[in-house]
């Protein structure tokens, strides 16, 4: 599976489009869709997932809505920890509230990797004070990580991904909870 990363918007969000045989997902289509549309190329959109429903990484999504053979995976259409599969892809999404209320990660089993949002992020964790969010719901779903392998790969919705082995070891917020 190729991951490509456009970064949107005025918060520098990561909207990541996964590719394989001639089809893609876009994950959090955050803003600038001339950009993301680009980057599609000729692959042929056949999902979106959202991983929260922050305005930055969703404001794009009115432009996938319209196209009917488009599916849209959020919180509430999926069903927690059940293999998904569309098209080439196969994923698992699992219910991670704390920065959000509506919070999911996806993980790609066959590529081992976690599309996290605003979950986690290289050296911390998303912020649980907005509206929605909670730390004592982000102290349950960060043990949620111990159902992954550490050489998985971690794609957040901002700055650099990272292996989850090495946050686990020196994510200071992570260990904390842990």
């Amino acid at each position: 599976m190729q991951i490509d990363v456009v970064v949107t918007g005025v918060l520098d969000e990561n909207c990541y489009i996964l590719k394989k045989d001639g089809k893609c997902l876009v994950i959090d289509p955050g803003d600038d869709y001339p950009l993301i549309k680009e980057k599609i190329g000729d692959d042929k959109v056949i999902g979106v997932l959202i991983t929260h429903s922050h305005f930055d990484h969703v404001g794009a999504l009115r432009n996938f809505l319209s196209k009917r053979s488009i599916k849209i995976f959020k919180k509430s259409m999926v069903e927690e920890e059940k293999e998904i599969e569309i098209g080439p892809f196969k994923f698992i999404p699992y219910y991670t509230p704390g920065h959000a209320k509506d919070s999911v990660t996806y993980y790609f089993k066959d590529d081992n990797a976690l599309f996290v949002g605003d979950f986690i992020f290289k050296g911390s964790i998303g912020r649980c004070d907005f509206p929605g969010g909670s730390y004592v719901d982000m102290k349950k779903s960060i043990k949620i990580l111990n159902n992954f392998p550490e050489e998985a790969k971690v794609y957040p919705g901002h700055g650099d991904s990272t292996v989850l082995g090495e946050e686990l070891k020196t994510n200071k917020c992570i260990k904390e909870i842990m």
